[in-house]
């Protein structure tokens, strides 16, 4: 396996350096599939695997194939799927003229700053870090033999398995993405593990979190040692959803409270929770849901109101709350179970 690039040049690379794309809109199914492949052999059974789901995808081919297999390359290309390089770059003109398609991006693991600056020079473009596990507009790396199971599951949680190129929204990085990759590594990746965030995420248009807390914050009007759920949004997933249109992420808020009451059901950690609340400015669409609101005390709203404008900022969103103060929702668990079990 080919090394990773070292921290410093990956870092460079999610702010934009050498034209490398970043992810496309996060409120959109789409998530870009990329299938490294070997040899002919493995070619012709991946595009067998893929006609059969109906799919089609990036293959990353390294530039060799071009000469042995130029036939097995065209039909990919004519098959719909995008020919992206791999490796060290060659002949690049070769594998161009193989598959009938201009190459547009390049797989940056194991390249250096010479290739990088090479590919940059023909604007070819070092494709998103591919992530473990699907996001909407972000980019997965599937190997030829996981292609039967990945691509259903995929699309059992409501992603569209599509090539890079057709992710919506792709564009080449700058210093926010870098930025936001950092701030979602270390301060919301720590948070999560310090509260035990349980993400209930896995679906396209799922928005929610939840944490068990072991006692019931003021201003619930519950005794003090009362087990509760605290429900945490997805932010860059509803950011997306509401870029979307305010309708697309109400239902998905609705269907990801579905979510939270099938957890609170099955998960240990919740079983002993009588309550479900949030903090939060999307308090309008909990209170049609049947959640009370309560307001904060002052300094805490105010404190709260300066972490969601910083948020903000953070995920890119212009578009101001529909709320200016944070106000806790809350539900008993009965009711809760109630309307969304």
């Amino acid at each position: 396996m080919r090394a990773a690039p070292s921290p410093l040049l990956a870092a460079q690379l999610r702010a934009g350096a050498y034209g490398a794309w970043a992810g496309g809109h996060p409120g959109t199914p789409e998530v870009g599939v990329t299938v490294p492949v070997g040899d002919e052999t493995e070619i012709r059974t991946v595009l067998d695997t893929l006609g059969q789901a109906g799919a089609t995808v990036t293959l990353l081919i390294p530039s060799p194939l071009a000469h042995s297999a130029p036939d097995a390359l065209y039909a990919a290309a004519q098959a719909g799927h995008e020919i992206a390089g791999s490796g060290r770059p060659g002949q690049l003109g070769v594998l161009e003229a193989a598959s009938a398609q201009p190459l547009q991006s390049w797989n940056s693991q194991g390249l250096g700053r010479a290739d990088l600056r090479r590919l940059a020079a023909q604007e070819i473009h070092p494709l998103p870090f591919a992530l473990e596990t699907p996001q909407p507009g972000q980019t997965v790396r599937v190997l030829p033999e996981e292609l039967g199971q990945s691509l259903p599951e995929m699309r059992a949680l409501g992603y569209r398995p599509v090539p890079v190129r057709e992710v919506p929204g792709l564009r080449q990085a700058g210093p926010r993405d870098l930025l936001l990759h950092l701030y979602t590594h270390t301060v919301e990746a720590n948070f999560a593990r310090e509260h035990g965030v349980i993400d209930l995420a896995q679906r396209a248009d799922a928005v929610m979190r939840v944490a068990a807390l072991g006692h019931a914050p003021a201003p619930l009007p519950l005794p003090r040692g009362t087990p509760t759920a605290e429900l945490h949004l997805h932010s860059p997933r509803i950011v997306g959803l509401a870029g979307r249109g305010a309708l697309t992420a109400y239902r998905a808020y609705l269907r990801s409270l579905r979510d939270v009451a099938a957890a609170m059901q099955t998960l240990p950690e919740l079983q002993d929770a009588q309550a479900v609340f949030a903090v939060t400015l999307f308090h309008g669409p909990l209170e049609q849901g049947g959640f009370a609101l309560l307001p904060l005390p002052p300094a805490r709203a105010q404190i709260y109101g300066l972490g969601f404008r910083m948020l903000r900022i953070v995920y890119g969103t212009a578009r101001p709350p529909s709320q200016p103060q944070p106000k806790m929702a809350w539900m008993t668990r009965e009711a809760f179970l109630a309307k969304y079990g």
